[in-house]
């Protein structure tokens, strides 16, 4: 059985350290959380993303998409969104709100493209067809119908609060997390 922390401070270190952990480690559960945003329709659109880079000092989180993305039109008029998180190992659920914006930043755009185009990767950015387009077959896209033009772009979000959850048969425990305060919450 493991060790239950009880100190708050532990606690939002570790949710910090594992975050961190999760773009090192491809079998991490959180590497792939659910990013939701509102659609540009008023509904709520959730969708498996890859979570790219963890700054825990400036409480941000970072992924890539497809700069042709419905969700970057979304974020672009609703920069609140959600990150959700489950890990079995820890039997801790994550709920992150945040703050979306694009990164604009020439130089960072280049210098992570310069990375990511020399990797299996690349190809997610280089599709000559948008993301959710109707096409004939799934054989229309194809690695021969390559774009050089990478549609790539950078999501950064500022973390306004966290919902903590952890889930135990000797009782559940929940908090309000921020970068100054904590709150526990019932679960």
């Amino acid at each position: 059985m493991r060790e239950k922390l009880l100190d708050p401070l532990q606690i939002k270190n570790q949710i910090w350290r594992e975050l961190g952990r999760s773009t090192k480690d491809r079998h991490h559960s959180w590497r792939t959380p659910v990013f939701a945003s509102l659609g540009l329709d008023g509904q709520v659109n959730a969708r498996t993303v890859v979570l790219r880079n963890v700054d825990h000092n400036a409480g941000k989180l970072q992924i890539f998409s497809d700069s042709r993305s419905h969700k970057l039109a979304e974020i672009s008029k609703n920069q609140q969104a959600f990150f959700i998180f489950w890990c079995s190992r820890l039997s801790w659920q994550l709920r992150i709100l945040v703050n979306a914006t694009l990164s604009f930043d020439r130089a960072e755009l280049d210098r992570v493209w310069q990375a990511i185009k020399v990797t299996s990767s690349a190809s997610d950015y280089l599709q000559p067809i948008s993301p959710g387009s109707v096409v004939s077959s799934p054989d229309q896209l194809n690695i021969d119908s390559l774009t050089e033009h990478p549609y790539f772009s950078i999501i950064n979000s500022k973390v306004i609060d966290i919902d903590w959850l952890e889930l135990s048969r000797t009782g559940h425990r929940r908090a309000k997390i921020t970068l100054e305060s904590w709150d526990w919450l019932a679960p």
